[in-house]
């Protein structure tokens, strides 16, 4: 390959990797939005720390964790080594034509963080800081790269005869967080007030314009999400990304504007953010096998199914305050099928790969975070007490608010 080419694809993935970046300021944003003023610092607080968390345990073990090379192709776990260091003898070349090999760490590593990220959303508002973060280092820096590893990583899911398909993570970045938003959610138990004998309360968010911030902020990282996912510039697959990922998140919003109004007949700005996140979890997996009409119909299940997911779980009182369960992990298991459904692999047998795929990965993903939760929980404890729960994790966790002229009562 020329000089050229080789800079055109590698300044290409650098891009896609700001990109992916700044997901991580919509994640804020929108977690911060859909909760309750007096808890603002502290979800802030958590999506500061966890790009860090995943930089530095990505750069320390998960990503010689996710890739060990050649040596380990079809098996279940390997490890290259310690640290980040360019293999002995290669120079940038000869590790791939199409980037550098630090160009490879950085765009991995935006991805690693992002499955505690979903996981802070879910459990937010009654989780304790210190056992958050805790779990966030141990899940970041061990359960992902494994995970990654099994498909990316020329893992087992990869060496089937008829290999399971993630093209950018529907089930290997944003299923692995909605696993352990679940268990999160689950062992923590619901925030006071939530559900009463009377039926469920809603808890609304103090802040909607800095949710849509967010979520839009998230549908323009999702570009480089899904376009970096190329691994080079070569404009007829980019291109094609970056349409299906627009039409998928378009059609998502009407999936759950449609769906939202039938349910309970207003028009829920919540319900159509979370419809347009559901569509592009749900395009992630397949977005470079996909026509536009294809990437239309799974975005529009896929806002669709967002609406349902979130009564059911307040209907079996799983307490998710924006919706990443729903989003993340119904949106990932869709989407994650659907590459078996629609596009250029569709047929029986790619569904049954992708089926083994979503099974093995959420049966390694519960059992970890259960570990590592239910461990916690029965020891250090993972809940905040009932008065800081009601004064507002701000002033307790971090002796601070984030409204300090504006006395907030819930």
């Amino acid at each position: 390959m020329n000089q050229e080419i080789f800079t055109i694809n590698n300044l290409w993935m650098m891009v896609a990797t700001i990109l992916v970046f700044i997901m991580h300021l919509g994640f804020a944003s929108l977690e911060a939005g859909l909760t309750r003023a007096k808890n603002t610092v502290n979800i802030l607080f958590k999506n500061t720390i966890i790009p860090a968390i995943g930089l530095l345990t990505y750069a320390f073990i998960g990503f010689n964790l996710m890739y060990p090379g050649d040596d380990f192709a079809g098996s279940f776990i390997g490890l290259a080594g310690i640290g980040i260091t360019l293999p002995e003898g290669w120079d940038t070349f000869a590790y791939n034509e199409g980037y550098t090999f630090f160009t490879d760490f950085i765009f991995q590593a935006m991805f690693a963080a992002t499955a505690a990220t979903i996981v802070s959303g879910a459990v937010a508002e009654r989780v304790k800081l210190g056992p958050f973060i805790f779990f966030s280092i141990l899940y970041v820096g061990i359960c992902y790269p494994i995970v990654g590893m099994w498909k990316w990583g020329g893992g087992f899911l990869d060496s089937m005869d008829i290999p399971f398909y993630d093209f950018a993570g529907s089930t290997i970045v944003h299923s692995v967080g909605g696993w352990a938003a679940l268990v999160g959610a689950f062992l923590l138990g619901p925030r006071l007030g939530k559900y009463t004998e009377s039926g469920m309360k809603a808890i609304p968010g103090h802040n909607i314009p800095m949710a849509t911030i967010g979520v839009f902020l998230l549908w323009f990282g999702w570009f480089g999400f899904n376009g970096g996912s190329v691994l080079t510039a070569d404009p007829g697959t980019v291109s094609r990304v970056f349409v299906t990922t627009a039409i998928a998140g378009a059609s998502g919003a009407f999936g759950a504007l449609i769906a939202s109004y039938l349910k309970f007949k207003t028009y829920d700005i919540t319900m159509v953010l979370n419809g347009i996140l559901a569509g592009l979890v749900g395009i992630t997996a397949g977005a470079d096998l996909m026509g536009v009409g294809e990437a239309a119909i799974i975005g529009f299940i896929g806002g669709t199914l967002v609406v349902f997911a979130v009564v059911f779980f307040d209907r079996i009182k799983i307490d998710d305050p924006v919706g990443a369960i729903s989003v993340h992990l119904i949106g990932g298991i869709w989407g994650t099928l659907a590459v078996g459904l629609f596009g250029d692999l569709a047929g029986m047998q790619q569904v049954l790969s992708q089926l083994i795929g979503i099974a093995v990965v959420g049966a390694f993903c519960f059992a970890t975070s259960w570990l590592i939760f239910f461990s916690m929980k029965k020891t250090i404890g993972i809940r905040v007490d009932e008065r800081e729960e009601l004064e507002g994790l701000d002033i307790n966790e971090h002796s601070m608010q984030a409204y300090p002229d504006f006395a907030s009562k819930n």
